[in-house]
């Protein structure tokens, strides 16, 4: 039989490696299926034990991570990020979306129509150097 120190909810375990902001949205996500638990669909109070493998869904990003490590409190990120082991392909593909996105133009540029503040002072700038 596991002690309870080697078994923790799985949307406490997300809250507390800080997927989500709070243990209702970690349930959320588990309920709607964008967080997966070797392979399949589960439920917020599963029993999470280290080396058990999760596909989570968070926007446009996806995490294909490892438990290594079991904690039922919130603390800083740097302690948090011990708690799991990201596989090497998903790193990179979060990576490669996280550029793409920078490389994009600004939603408020490709709007026609009234200009931003931004465009506003762009274009005081150039009228005051003419």
């Amino acid at each position: 039989m596991t002690t309870p120190a080697e078994r923790l909810r799985l949307d406490k375990w997300l809250w507390a490696a800080r997927f989500f902001k709070t243990r209702a949205l970690a349930a959320q996500a588990v309920e709607g299926g964008r967080v997966r638990l070797n392979g399949g669909r589960t439920k917020p109070a599963h029993a999470l034990r280290p080396g058990d493998r999760l596909l989570i869904h968070i926007g446009a990003h996806e995490w294909d991570v490892v438990v290594s490590a079991l904690s039922g409190r919130r603390g800083p990120a740097v302690v948090a990020r011990t708690l799991y082991e990201e596989s090497a392909e998903s790193e990179a593909q979060r990576r490669r979306q996280i550029e793409a996105r920078k490389l994009q133009a600004e939603p408020a540029q490709a709007l026609r129509g009234r200009p931003t503040k931004r465009d506003r002072r762009a274009l005081e700038r150039q009228r005051r150097v003419e």
